[in-house]
C-alpha cells in the first residue's frame, strides 16, 4: 500500500509540474502590409513574433493573411492561448465565421485576444466587442420577474465609418415600454473614434495602474517617438480596466490599455502604432506586449 501511495504522489507531482511549466501559446497574425517593410525589414509581425520567441515560457508562431485559411485554421487555433493581431487595410477578408470562432474560444476561456492599434477594426476585434455589448445589454436591462421577456433589437454599424466628434458614442442604449413589453434598441459599437492623424509626432504615456501585470517593470511614464494618433472617444464597450493613458502635444489624449472580461476569457487593446513607424522595436511598447502575453495566458484556465 505504502509503495502504491508513493507511486501515486510521483504522477501527482510529475502532473503538476507538466501542467505548471507548459508554455504559453502565442500566435502572431500579421496583414504584412508592404508598407511596413518602411518600419519592418521582415514585417511587423515577424518583429513582434521574434522578440516573444525569446521571452521564457513562450511557444510563439508568426502567421499572416496570405497562408492557407488565412493564417488561423482551427486546428492551429486549437493550440493556441493568446492571439496578438495585427490588422489595417485587409479586415474584410476575414470572414465572419473565422471571427465568430476566435469570440466562441474566447467566451469559453480557451483563447486571449490582445488588439494592437489599427487592430480596432479587425473583425474578430469588432465581434467581441459585439458579444460584450450585448452581456452588457442583457445584465443592464435583466427579464422582470413578472412579465414578458425583454426584447433586444441589436443594429449593427452600416460599414465603417469615421464619426463627428458630437456623435452620440456607440455602444447606445435605448429602451422602450409599451404596457408590459420592454423593447431595448442596441446600437453596437463603431470601434472607431472622431479623428486620427499620421503626422508621426510623438506622445506621452501615463501608467494608470502600475501595480497591474501588465504595467510591471515600466517607466510610470514613457514618450513614443513616432507614432499616429487616435482620439477619444473610443467606439467601445466600457474597459473593465484601464491602463493607460496616451496624449499629445497638440491636445488630444487617448485610453490607451484597455482590458474587457469575455465569458470566461479576456480581450486587451493596446493603442501605440503605425505600420510605418518602428514603435514595434521599442523596449517598453514590447515589453507590454510581453507582459500582456504573460498575463493573459498565465490566466486562461489551461494554465491555472
Amino acid at each position: 500500500m505504502r509503495s502504491l501511495l508513493l507511486g501515486l504522489l510521483v504522477i501527482c507531482v510529475a502532473s503538476f509540474t507538466a501542467a505548471a511549466e507548459a508554455p504559453i501559446r502565442v500566435v502572431v497574425w500579421d496583414e504584412q502590409q508592404p508598407a511596413q517593410k518602411a518600419a519592418y525589414e521582415n514585417f511587423l509581425g515577424n518583429a513582434i513574433a521574434d522578440h516573444l520567441s525569446k521571452q521564457p515560457g513562450l511557444r510563439v508562431i508568426s502567421a499572416n493573411i496570405n497562408q492557407p485559411d488565412k493564417g488561423i485554421p482551427g486546428s492551429l487555433l486549437d493550440n493556441t492561448d493568446v492571439l496578438v493581431w495585427w490588422g489595417h487595410g485587409r479586415h474584410n477578408e476575414i470572414t465572419p465565421a473565422i471571427s465568430a470562432d476566435v469570440v466562441a474560444r474566447i467566451k469559453k476561456g480557451q483563447l486571449a485576444l490582445i488588439a494592437l492599434h489599427s487592430a480596432h477594426w479587425a473583425n474578430p476585434f469588432v465581434e467581441a466587442m459585439n458579444e460584450r455589448t450585448k452581456d452588457d445589454a442583457r445584465r443592464r436591462y435583466p427579464d422582470p420577474a413578472n412579465g414578458p421577456a425583454v426584447k433586444f433589437e441589436f443594429v449593427a454599424p452600416n460599414g465603417r465609418f469615421v464619426p463627428t466628434a458630437d456623435s452620440l458614442k456607440t455602444p447606445a442604449f435605448y429602451a422602450m415600454k409599451r404596457g408590459a413589453q420592454l423593447t431595448v434598441r442596441v446600437d453596437l459599437p463603431n470601434c472607431v473614434f472622431p479623428s486620427y492623424r499620421a503626422d508621426a509626432k510623438p506622445s506621452t504615456v501615463t501608467v494608470l495602474k502600475p501595480d497591474h501585470p501588465i504595467a510591471k517593470g515600466l517607466p510610470l511614464s514613457f514618450e513614443i517617438p513616432q507614432t499616429e494618433m487616435y482620439a477619444d472617444p473610443f467606439h467601445v464597450p466600457d474597459a473593465d480596466e484601464v491602463l493607460f493613458e496616451e496624449k499629445w502635444a497638440a491636445g488630444e489624449s487617448f485610453r490607451s490599455g484597455l482590458i474587457w472580461k469575455l465569458g470566461e476569457g479576456r480581450v486587451f487593446y493596446f493603442r501605440p502604432g503605425h505600420e510605418t513607424y518602428p514603435v514595434y522595436k521599442q523596449d517598453v511598447p514590447l515589453k507590454i506586449v510581453t507582459n500582456a502575453v504573460n498575463w493573459l495566458g498565465s490566466n486562461l484556465p489551461r494554465q491555472q
